[in-house]
């Protein structure tokens, strides 16, 4: 396998407490991702605050095969002892949170070891689950402005952050379909998400995948882990991200996307990511120049 090149590397701030790293990357990919992630006694969350680059994936190659690939969210896992294959189409600027949370830190809040089952495994390449995202935001201001208490506030934050991992990973129903939705229903819904327009009600996805509303609520939830509704929020919120670093402009970005007005796209963007979609668009328009 040919080995991922960096135009460049920049480690932004780090902070480290007993059970965790955190640390943020900045990635100026001269070429398409092609990288093995991996930790033995780590659990590795990523959150990238810029749109990751051009249909960004990953595939358990050892446990799938080297073919399938999943579409990579705004959050991914990596459980430890697993070898995650990541490619993507185009290079590109990229800038995440990172943060490696001690395995122990996360089993002793698992009753137990947990097998890595191929759903979780899927789960957690595309995490939607609003506490996970909220600890990740939170150690991202610590690791930036560091003030007093900051390390006391870190080991907090990581401590929290280790607990909603294991529920998450609870919360992924094991077996076959009857505790979730099949992997082609669960494709439908991505592959319908990523379309324009209004996002699809809960009708639109239950009829879509020929089934009742509740089974596609309570599937959905023991498949990924997330509400469905979290779901639809993030996806469009990542579109929303790639648009933005674009020429179009932000009230055509807000119509295309469903939005009734460019007022109600800024309140859920911001709600979601914590600046403006102008703010988020000048930022990256510093890290590209």
């Amino acid at each position: 396998m040919e080995p991922e090149t960096f135009a460049e590397t920049v480690f932004e701030g780090e902070l480290s407490v007993p059970l965790a790293t955190a640390r943020i990357m900045r990635f100026h990919l001269d070429r398409p991702t092609n990288r093995i992630f991996r930790r033995e006694h780590h659990y590795w969350l990523d959150l990238c605050f810029t749109p990751r680059p051009e249909k960004a994936r990953g595939c358990y190659s050892d446990r799938w095969g080297p073919h399938r690939f999943e579409r990579l969210g705004e959050i991914f896992l990596v459980p430890p002892g697993e070898a995650l294959h990541v490619r993507s189409d185009k290079g590109g600027n990229q800038a995440s949170i990172v943060c490696e949370i001690e395995a122990k830190a996360v089993e002793r809040w698992l009753d137990g070891d947990i097998e890595w089952t191929d759903r979780r495994l899927a789960a957690g390449l595309d995490i939607a689950h609003p506490h996970i995202r909220s600890c990740l935001f939170r150690l991202a201001e610590e690791v930036n402005r560091p003030g007093p208490g900051s390390m006391v506030l870190v080991e907090m934050i990581a401590g929290q952050l280790a607990i909603e991992v294991a529920r998450y990973c609870r919360a992924i129903a094991e077996g076959p379909i009857t505790g979730g939705l099949a992997s082609w229903r669960l494709r439908l819904i991505d592959e319908r998400l990523q379309q324009f327009g209004p996002a699809p009600s809960l009708e639109d996805l239950a009829a879509l995948c020929h089934i009742s509303v509740r089974q596609l609520t309570r599937g959905f939830r023991s498949s990924r882990g997330c509400s469905i509704g979290d779901h639809v929020t993030q996806t469009r919120i990542e579109m929303a991200k790639r648009q933005l670093g674009s020429d179009e402009g932000i009230k055509s970005i807000a119509f295309s996307l469903g939005f009734a007005s460019p007022s109600s796209f800024a309140f859920a963007f911001r709600r979601a990511t914590g600046a403006t979609p102008s703010q988020f668009r000048q930022r990256q328009q510093r890290q590209q120049g």
